[in-house]
């Protein structure tokens, strides 16, 4: 079992950076990919970004040049350093890790870009 705990979420104006993390505990032996995804009222959840145990990363088009992926392996932690905050970015942002063949899901972290 994996449990995953996200932080780093806010309220930010247009413009600015917020990084959030995500740290996995538990029995873990083979994480083979992490990542965050988003829900907005009233939208589906999309993916925003990915990085697999090579260290190959992908992101969705609206985020691409202003988000990076990143993880520690020694911490078992992931971070989604977002840049240039827009508010169409506003979403509860959930933390995946995709470990022994399973997807875990953090509880999600909540992050408004407002001026």
């Amino acid at each position: 079992q994996v449990q995953l705990v996200e932080s780093g979420g806010g309220l930010v104006q247009p413009g600015g950076s917020l990084r959030l993390s995500c740290v996995a505990s538990g029995s873990i032996f083979s994480i083979s990919a992490m990542g965050w995804y988003r829900q907005a009222p009233g939208k589906q959840r999309e993916l925003v970004a990915r990085i697999i145990s090579g260290g190959t990363t992908n992101y969705v088009d609206s985020v691409k040049g202003r988000f990076t992926i990143s993880r520690d392996n020694a911490k078992n932690t992931v971070y989604l350093q977002m840049n240039s905050l827009k508010p169409e970015d506003t979403a509860v942002y959930f933390c995946e890790v995709v470990h022994g063949g399973t997807h875990y899901w953090g509880q999600g972290t909540q992050v408004t870009v407002s001026s």
